[in-house]
């Protein structure tokens, strides 16, 4: 599954500048071909605020198994508990809610918007 993430624009710039969006790198293979590693990204981490997630949405969570971890993965399913089943775009390199479950609502830092460079 790949869909087009927009490269960033003067808005997401100053907004990245006010301090209403984080700028995180991606290290690992698991989103290939949309995020390759050393590219980076900028998240909303205020986005689920008022809204909330859908299927389709990347986002930025904590790893169910490793705290200490911070991951990028698609929401691909929401359950009616309110949980998220994630996974990453490239299902060979990926470690996701396959291996370690569905997470909680409270797991989730924010959407990813765009590409940062």
């Amino acid at each position: 599954m790949t869909h087009i993430l927009p490269e960033i624009n003067y808005r997401e710039l100053l907004l990245w500048i006010f301090r209403r969006r984080k700028r995180l790198k991606v290290t690992g293979k698991s989103m290939l071909p949309l995020l390759q590693p050393g590219t980076e990204i900028l998240i909303n981490p205020h986005a689920y605020q008022k809204k909330v997630p859908k299927v389709g949405d990347i986002i930025v969570t904590i790893h169910p198994d490793r705290p200490e971890l911070i991951i990028v993965k698609r929401i691909t399913d929401i359950n009616q508990d309110g949980s998220y089943f994630l996974t990453g775009d490239n299902l060979t390199e990926s470690t996701d809610s396959r291996h370690w479950g569905t997470i909680k609502f409270e797991a989730i830092i924010g959407k990813v918007t765009s590409i940062f460079g």
